[in-house]
């Protein structure tokens, strides 16, 4: 979903007409929005889910 999104939006964004600029812009915060949400989703709360765990198994077994 999150490619077909992207690509859907992609001739909106790239389009150069005076008449949408506004369009332009939504389209580009909307692209720039999900890839965002997607990596931080994807890719940072599993590796700091996984930093926690391993932090806190290193106290327990400190103490």
């Amino acid at each position: 979903m999150f490619y077909h999104t992207n690509l859907a939006l992609m001739p909106l964004a790239l389009t150069h007409s005076t008449t949408s600029l506004i369009s332009v812009g939504l389209a580009i915060t909307v692209i720039g929005g999900l890839t965002t949400s997607t990596l931080l989703t994807l890719i940072f709360v599993p590796v700091l889910y996984l930093m926690t765990g391993r932090k806190r198994k290193f106290i327990e077994e400190s103490f």
